[in-house]
């Protein structure tokens, strides 16, 4: 995998080093790295960060990848061999008031549709037909998917590592969308402790 640069750590410190700004995501291919909004997400921002730092995506997949739309993961139903749940599971990192509070596995995230567009290399979070159903399941755009504006909530944008997220979508895939290979991810939140590679 790709390190992590001194560049990448520069961004990551710029404006308030208290809160995080930066994720690296690492998979087969490479790293993404992905900038927050917290001015119009913030929850999501928020609940994405908690469930990095508890390692919560580490060995799930993208296991949804579509030419000219998204790629999709962060299930943990796909961290085993069993594909027909993958895109099922999820919860949120911390109680927003949805699910029950004493239950972490219902915690789910309310809707922050915002001006963001979903623009190549958007981050947006994945959700059910209910608008206040978002959860661990999040999308990178590969393509401008302006039809999701407003629809789906963008917390975050892919600063640098596009082309590694246009080699997973450009995986081999099954008739569900699938990649045949298991395309694993790791995700680091900079700047923490978390920022040196293992």
């Amino acid at each position: 995998m790709k390190k992590i640069t001194g560049a990448m750590i520069l961004m990551a410190v710029m404006a308030n080093a208290e809160e995080p700004k930066v994720a690296v995501i690492s998979t087969m291919f490479g790293d993404m790295v992905v900038e927050f909004f917290p001015d119009v997400a913030p929850m999501h921002v928020e609940s994405f960060t908690a469930l990095a730092n508890e390692k919560y995506f580490d060995g799930t997949t993208f296991h949804r990848v579509i030419p000219g739309f998204v790629i999709q993961g962060g299930d943990p139903n796909s961290k085993d061999t069993d594909r027909s749940n993958d895109g099922t599971g999820g919860r949120a990192g911390k109680y927003f008031g949805l699910g029950k509070k004493d239950d972490p596995n219902t915690w789910l995230i309310p809707q922050e549709f915002n001006e963001r567009p979903h623009n190549r290399g958007a981050l947006s979070m994945a959700r059910t037909n209910d608008p206040n159903s978002a959860s661990s399941q999040f999308f990178i755009c590969v393509d401008n998917v302006n039809q999701l504006d407003n629809k789906y909530t963008v917390f975050g944008q892919v600063i640098e590592g596009m082309e590694v997220a246009d080699m997973i979508v450009s995986s081999e895939r099954d008739p569900r969308d699938n990649p045949i290979d298991r395309i694993e991810m790791q995700i680091r939140i900079l700047p923490s402790d978390t920022s040196k590679t293992e």
